[in-house]
């Protein structure tokens, strides 16, 4: 009987958290969570596509570092827009150029192709994914905002993104197996799906805008100026969260050509480690973010952003495909560390300001990750596979876990938490 009523208190309490936030936020959740499906569907093949067409992992490298390039360049501007202009028409833009990348990755026949189609996806991810931000940060309170995050991610990359990558790994092994004609397909379907989101967006979407508290937001180098003249402990947490950016060029990348190529992993195990990835945050990623949202986002990431660096440990040990699965299950946790950390960063400026300071912090995560890209692929080519994940480990530990020890708490309120930047 007691099960039952805490059962009931919880759902009760899970809608009335949902009753009380903004229309524009849950129709942004319903945009991302779709837009993760259809990405899972061909996330595990994307590097190993590249590579049938002819790339090596230096090459890989420079594929996914010239769209990382490209949309940290823009970063700075999409977020001066945004906060100029508004939300709605820069996510449009984002979510068309999307599109573009799929059909683009559909219709390549060499690799030199996709890097078209990954610099338009990743500035298509500037675009959209800047939106979504802006409006995910202005829209909760603090008390609610891990946890609204937590959420999204636990529809997007978690409950969306189980199913995914198994119906991925049934279409491929349907349409001929791990090759560019068995994959080729699914961007083809990633393209409808993405288009419906562009809808949705479009008739669904209000015209928010946040304004600024004076003209800067009319002059883009002004603008970017104010964030820092007005801001508090910016500099810190923009090495600290581009270093947590690493893994989108030095870990995701690899991860499945080196299950694939190293540890013979086929179709189903693929799908299985990536499956596993989305397990971590529909599990964990509410409770996890609640609990941010009492005891503070610094002792959640303490204990969060470890569980990675086994993630990446046990890929390289792994001697059999279930040790590869749980590599991929731990490796979700990075999406959770990373909604908490995102959280932080929303914590410290003021709204008016959140699509330049975004901004910023998307142009120093990218170039940094761009870089990073092609020193992974070097890496691979020259020294060896495994010194791909064990360089991140390292530099977490010398450098991003130091920083964040002296960063201060921003569950708090603003003013009492966050210490002027010396």
């Amino acid at each position: 009987m007691q099960t039952i009523e805490t059962v009931t208190d919880t759902i009760a309490k899970a809608l009335g958290f949902l009753r009380r936030q903004p229309r524009d936020w849950k129709v942004t959740v319903i945009r991302s969570s779709t837009a993760m499906f259809f990405y899972q569907l061909a996330f595990p093949y994307l590097s190993v596509y590249t590579i049938a067409l002819g790339a090596t992992a230096t090459q890989l490298g420079i594929v996914n570092s010239t769209g990382m390039v490209m949309a940290g360049l823009a970063g700075p501007f999409i977020g001066w827009l945004i906060d100029r202009t508004g939300v709605k028409k820069i996510y449009l833009v984002g979510i068309a150029l999307l599109a573009i990348s799929y059909l683009t990755y559909g219709l390549a026949q060499s690799w030199t192709i996709i890097m078209v189609a990954m610099t338009a996806y990743w500035l298509g991810n500037a675009g959209s994914g800047h939106s979504c931000s802006v409006i995910c940060g202005n829209s909760l309170a603090n008390e609610d905002r891990a946890t609204g995050m937590s959420l999204c991610e636990t529809f997007a990359a978690g409950l969306l993104g189980i199913a995914a990558p198994m119906i991925g790994a049934l279409l491929v092994t349907t349409f001929g197996g791990v090759n560019i004609g068995g994959i080729r397909p699914l961007f083809f379907i990633c393209l409808i799906g993405t288009s419906t989101t562009f809808l949705l967006i479009l008739n669904q979407l209000s015209s928010c805008k946040w304004e600024s508290p004076d003209d800067a937001r009319l002059n883009f180098l002004k603008g970017i100026g104010e964030v820092f003249n007005q801001g508090r402990n910016l500099k810190r947490w923009l090495v600290i969260t581009s270093i947590g950016f690493l893994p989108m060029g030095m870990i995701l990348p690899f991860t499945q050509p080196f299950a694939h190529e190293i540890k013979g992993a086929n179709q189903y195990i693929l799908g299985a480690m990536v499956t596993g990835f989305a397990l971590t945050p529909l599990l964990l990623g509410i409770p996890i973010g609640r609990l941010a949202d009492k005891i503070g986002r610094k002792r959640v990431l303490y204990f969060t952003i470890p569980l990675v660096w086994i993630s990446s440990l046990m890929l390289i040990w792994a001697p059999s495909p279930g040790f590869l699965v749980l590599a991929g299950i731990l490796q979700g946790f990075y999406f959770i560390s990373g909604v908490v950390a995102g959280a932080m960063t929303f914590e410290l400026v003021p709204p008016g300001q959140m699509g330049r300071w975004l901004g910023i912090t998307r142009f120093c995560k990218l170039l940094l990750a761009a870089g990073a890209a092609y020193m992974a692929g070097v890496i691979w080519d020259s020294v060896g596979p495994q010194y791909v994940f064990l360089t991140v480990i390292g530099i977490d530990l010398l450098i991003r876990i130091p920083l964040l020890i002296g960063m201060p708490e921003t569950l708090t309120p603003q003013e009492q938490a966050i210490s002027v930047d010396s």
